[in-house]
């Protein structure tokens, strides 16, 4: 028995570009074809469809997912190992997070007033724009004026700006992540607006970010690895995925 790449992407709960992509890159070739040129899906390629959505559930990007089935070879014990590494720095991060807006919620109810290394702890000890990196950042782009912005900017926020700035950038990690969960390649439409939505939050609430900064930090995302681990940590391959879609996006926009 085959099935329609529409039986398909039913039964797996994807879509059916999703299927089309699998295919044009070599990861799920249908077993056959109609006449009329048609995708049909064998048992075969059911039972491979399962393993590629059960090694993308655990975050590994898809051409790992290639060497891992193709290749006899290739160990997964390796893989898993690093996954569980990942999962499990994920979760001390989270319960952190927890930890700070439950200690946020008591001082409010009690009338304490936080200090400000207090008050941004919600935002994780993992955040490459912490504190720790400051002197760093003022180092390397003091002089500039896409840092004189965004300082006159940042001293004019309250508590509400910081927060509502934090649920946004929020609101795209999840998104992105949703996206990569998908499959969606980094050139296509979906992640290149993404991007551009990247670009158009860092220029609403830091500084203008031109398609030419957008490129340099794209770069600067896979070459320190404090910013790579930073996107990483949320899924394997995160930061590359990114930068290609930002640069897919400037060159999108500047053709």
């Amino acid at each position: 028995m085959s099935y329609s790449v529409g039986q398909v992407a039913g039964f797996a709960g994807i879509t059916v570009r999703t299927l089309h992509h699998y295919d044009e890159i070599g990861l799920l070739a249908p077993g056959e074809r109609t006449y009329a040129g048609h995708r049909r899906y064998t048992d075969a390629d059911l039972d491979r469809l399962q393993q590629i959505l059960f090694y993308r559930e655990l975050g590994f990007p898809l051409d790992e997912v290639a060497v891992l089935l193709d290749d006899p070879d290739a160990d997964p014990r390796a893989h898993l190992r690093r996954q569980h590494e990942l999962l499990t720095a994920r979760i001390e991060k989270l319960q952190k997070m927890a930890a700070a807006v439950e200690h946020a919620m008591e001082a409010r109810k009690m009338g304490i007033n936080l200090t400000p290394e207090e008050r941004f702890e919600v935002f994780g000890d993992d955040d490459p724009f912490k504190e720790e990196y400051a002197q760093e950042a003022e180092q390397r782009w003091g002089n500039t004026e896409a840092w004189a912005e965004s300082q006159r900017r940042a001293a004019r926020y309250g508590k509400e700006d910081w927060k509502r700035l934090k649920d946004e950038g929020d609101d795209w990690n999840e998104r992105y992540v949703a996206l990569l969960a998908a499959g969606e390649p980094p050139t296509g439409e979906a992640a290149m607006d993404m991007a551009e939505e990247h670009r158009q939050h860092i220029t609403r609430w830091f500084y203008e970010v031109p398609y030419t900064m957008h490129r340099c930090l794209a770069e600067m995302y896979i070459s320190d690895a404090r910013f790579t681990a930073y996107y990483d940590a949320m899924r394997p391959g995160f930061a590359q995925h990114l930068r290609d879609a930002i640069l897919a996006n400037a060159d999108r926009h500047t053709a």
